[in-house]
């Protein structure tokens, strides 16, 4: 006697990780990415892609996020190539970054335009700054939820934190250049994360 398929738990295919289905799918998504980054994409980057898309876990998201930040160019720009050409190739680094440009591109020119009329108005200033304040909260936001990743690091917690304050000091209160603390820090985090994972 046959028995019907048994369907998994919903918490179990909820778990599942997902890909995009096709290079429109890329360029539909980072396209509607792009839209909602006014003030700071990082925390739309992660909510999209690890929590809603499911295209990557936290620790996927650090590891792609990490190499895109040290790369030339818009780290965002970075991340869509590198997601783009994972799955489809060419085609899709280019859809994905398409979908970033192309209708941005639209809006960003005929936010200037606006912008040129109306820059004079204290109205616009006061937007402006609070914009600044909601990008810098939404990256200290995104920053906590990705904690749960780093937790599970192999260098362990207390070693992150200090390589994450080592980072913060020399860049946002020395202001030093981002190269010599990716050549500093950087490199020990890669040294010493590899001599972990060696066996």
């Amino acid at each position: 006697m046959s028995s019907l398929p048994s369907t998994p738990p919903a918490s179990a295919s909820a778990s599942v990780p997902r890909q995009p289905q096709s290079p429109t799918d890329l360029f539909l998504s980072f396209t509607w990415l792009a839209l909602q980054g006014f003030g700071g994409v990082l925390g739309v980057v992660q909510r999209e892609l690890v929590e809603k898309k499911r295209w990557l876990t936290n620790e996927e998201f650090l590891e792609d996020w990490a190499v895109a930040q040290i790369m030339p160019g818009p780290n965002v720009l970075n991340l869509g190539v590198m997601i783009g050409d994972r799955y489809f190739g060419l085609r899709g680094a280019l859809a994905a970054s398409i979908g970033l440009l192309a209708v941005p591109l639209l809006v960003v020119l005929a936010l200037a335009l606006a912008y040129a009329q109306y820059a004079d108005h204290p109205a616009v200033g006061g937007a402006l700054r609070g914009m600044g304040a909601v990008a810098a909260g939404l990256i200290c936001a995104t920053g906590l939820r990705l904690l749960k990743a780093v937790r599970r690091h192999v260098m362990g917690i207390a070693l992150c934190v200090v390589l994450g304050v080592l980072t913060f000091v020399p860049i946002a209160l020395l202001h030093w250049p981002l190269i010599y603390v990716l050549l500093s820090v950087g490199v020990a985090a890669c040294v010493q994360t590899y001599r972990k994972l060696s066996p």
